[in-house]
């Protein structure tokens, strides 16, 4: 299966917060047509709100929109998967696709659920994909193919890079990518609140820090240099390089963010759901 162009029926269960991103993604770039996206939300005060904001029709009615769909994106939170997919079970069958960006809950609980052999893609994008910069993880179910990969692929391709990986890296990845923009916004602030400390603006300081971080991602991409190798560039002999590479380490900051991706990921261990009944 891999459904192409305008053509594509899409069912948003959960048109949240990145629901929300990827619908205007996909409009935006004209992966799908607005007329054939179906998205839902659990409250119907979030539907009048959620409708004011999109592009496409809203409603509260999960099954509905995924009996119109080829293609199914479930949104909701962790907690909720196993009811929502209770819920829509009776409308997917081996001809849709079911992409679920719940954190921590695996293909195989979501298969199990269903009770047939649905096509199944777990997925991690982040934040960053609200400018097109985010990177998602996508991890195939034993009832995927290639197609599906590929459709999933050229739908998250949408809001920036995708990577396919074995579903036993996705906590990881949730540690890393899709905790990290917070991580990094707290580095940014801090570089920024040093640029203050020092005389510059604070709104000056904060476009410097930015820009420099945004450039030295591009370096590490572009080049597939190490960073190590990029770090050593930067640091001459003596310099003030060096000098504030030295507070970095006496502070801890290296060990610190390893610690932080790593629990991170636990945490998003601890997420997973159990039920007795998958």
């Amino acid at each position: 299966m891999a459904h192409t162009g305008n053509r594509m029926r899409l069912a948003v269960l959960g048109a949240g917060k990145m629901g929300g991103i990827l619908i205007e993604a996909f409009v935006k770039q004209g992966l799908v047509s607005p007329e054939n996206i179906f998205a839902t939300v659990q409250h119907p005060a979030a539907e009048s709100k959620s409708g004011a904001k999109l592009p496409v029709s809203v409603s509260n009615n999960n099954r509905a929109a995924v009996k119109r769909a080829d293609v199914v994106f479930l949104c909701v939170k962790p907690q909720t998967v196993g009811q929502v997919v209770d819920e829509i079970r009776g409308e997917l069958n081996d001809k849709k696709l079911l992409i679920s960006i719940a954190a921590s809950v695996s293909a195989e609980y979501i298969e199990r659920r269903l009770r047939g052999k649905v096509p199944v893609i777990r997925a991690m994008p982040n934040t960053p994909s609200v400018v097109g910069a985010g990177i998602t993880a996508i991890a195939a179910g034993k009832f995927a193919g290639p197609k599906d990969v590929e459709t999933a692929r050229r739908l998250f391709d949408a809001v920036g890079k995708t990577v396919a990986v074995d579903e036993k890296h996705m906590d990881a990845v949730t540690g890393l990518s899709a905790s990290g923009p917070a991580f990094i916004y707290i580095i940014l602030e801090s570089l920024a609140e040093g640029g203050v400390k020092v005389g510059l603006s604070r709104e000056l300081a904060t476009l410097l820090a930015a820009q420099m971080t945004l450039g030295a991602a591009k370096m590490v991409i572009e080049t597939g240099h190490h960073p190590a190798l990029l770090k050593d560039t930067v640091t001459t002999p003596a310099g003030c390089t060096i000098d504030g590479i030295l507070e970095l380490e006496e502070g801890g900051l290296r060990v610190t963010l390893i610690k932080a991706v790593v629990k991170a990921a636990e945490r998003a261990k601890e997420l997973l759901v159990t039920d007795e009944s998958r």
